[in-house]
């Protein structure tokens, strides 16, 4: 057996807690990892402090963005702000129109019709699908193997095809708005729909064989990054980073939203923890994806509104009040806390995204010990966009 030292206890700590480190001394050697924007975790960088070419301590830094949407939406009436919440998130914006609009429509007693719910369903399982194949690319691009990212790219464009067919929008759909949905599918939508699914099945078989079962990724992988199931609620793990702990924690099924509970599905989960269970679990996850699209196409309902009745959005007033929503985005628990003094504009807008944990305390804590050249992996396996943690 290949011999594993115990690196707990290095450096030392002082008596105050701290970490014994001196730079002065030669021994140790502060490098950056970012701020670039390498593709996934975005403009975000990490101060590490190496011994050689082991991590031994690592601090996140964020404010490359200077965002501040929170606060630019509490300057704002409710429809305006609507189209800045989709920029929260770029890679998978319509959760966040999904939660605002769940939000203020809760507030402001709105019913939304039976059939913008299952639109609104398809849509949030559409964009799962997008934000999924851009972290598989990601993962493999951190290990070099760039041809994944190039197939992945290829078949989640075809996606954005279909939500340029529903908006009109290829980035920022804004197609999940208060009261409802703006309108409902064109026709012939299934047919391409089933098209582009029977692609991502395809190029994902494709991506399990080479990326997957690649004796290279495996060895840089396989026990890289494991995450204790003990800390999961302490460090408010989500999503499918808790999932491959074996805890199988999703909303959609703990607490449904929209027309889940009408869809056969459970959570994937791993065991293992690491590197490669997280990218396997994603991938799966991506894959009942697919199926819950087409139970969704199915069952929709064909005809009927798709929108609630509003009042004049420009001098809209909602009442006082104060609501948490949440749903399962690709990353974990994503929620929006929203309170209303009775005014045209929102009093408070706090949004709950999984990034904010996962990359700032639980990615500290994992880096320890950490080889530089795993770094990039680690980072990316916590699939974190910086814009959640600089709202």
């Amino acid at each position: 057996m290949a011999y594993q030292p115990d690196r707990s206890q290095y450096p030392s700590r002082k008596p105050d807690g701290s970490l014994d480190i001196d730079l002065s001394s030669g021994k140790y050697l502060k490098l950056w990892q970012g701020p670039q924007h390498p593709g996934i975790t975005g403009n975000m960088s990490v101060e590490l402090t190496v011994c050689g070419d082991e991590v031994v301590e690592g601090k996140t830094h964020v404010g490359y963005l200077h965002r501040g949407f929170e606060k630019l939406m509490e300057r704002r009436t409710f429809i305006q702000c609507f189209p800045i919440v989709c920029r929260i998130c770029v890679p998978e914006p319509d959760f966040n129109e999904y939660c605002y609009a769940a939000a203020v429509e809760e507030l402001a007693g709105l019913e939304v019709p039976e059939r913008a719910d299952w639109i609104r369903t398809l849509i949030l399982e559409m964009g799962r699908i997008n934000s999924y194949l851009m972290y598989l690319g990601g993962q493999a691009g951190a290990l070099g193997q760039g041809v994944i990212g190039q197939w992945t790219t290829y078949v989640r464009d075809l996606m954005l095809d279909r939500f340029e067919e529903l908006s009109g929008a290829r980035i920022y759909h804004m197609f999940i708005m208060p009261g409802g949905v703006r309108d409902g599918l064109p026709d012939g939508f299934d047919q391409r729909m089933e098209e582009t699914l029977r692609e991502i099945e395809s190029t994902l078989a494709d991506v399990k064989d080479v990326m997957f079962n690649n004796a290279v990724f495996k060895k840089r992988t396989v026990g890289l990054g494991y995450i204790d199931p003990a800390i999961v609620d302490q460090y408010g793990v989500t999503g499918p980073t808790a999932r491959a702990a074996g805890v199988a924690k999703d909303v959609r099924r703990d607490q449904p939203y929209l027309v889940y509970r009408a869809l056969d599905f459970e959570p994937v989960v791993g065991q293992d923890s690491d590197v490669f269970t997280r990218a396997d679990v994603r991938r799966r996850d991506l894959l009942m994806s697919v199926d819950l699209i087409r139970q969704i196409l199915a069952r929709m309902p064909r005809s009927g509104a798709v929108m609630a009745p509003l009042p004049n959005v420009l001098h809209w007033k909602i009442p006082f009040g104060e609501t948490y929503i949440r749903g399962e985005c690709s990353r974990g628990e994503y929620g929006y806390y929203l309170v209303t003094d009775g005014s045209g504009y929102p009093r408070r807008v706090n949004v709950r995204g999984p990034s904010y944990t996962h990359a700032m305390a639980l990615l500290e804590r994992l880096i320890v010990n950490c080889n530089i050249s795993d770094v990039a992996a680690l980072m990316v396996s916590l699939h974190t966009y910086p814009p959640e943690i600089e709202r």
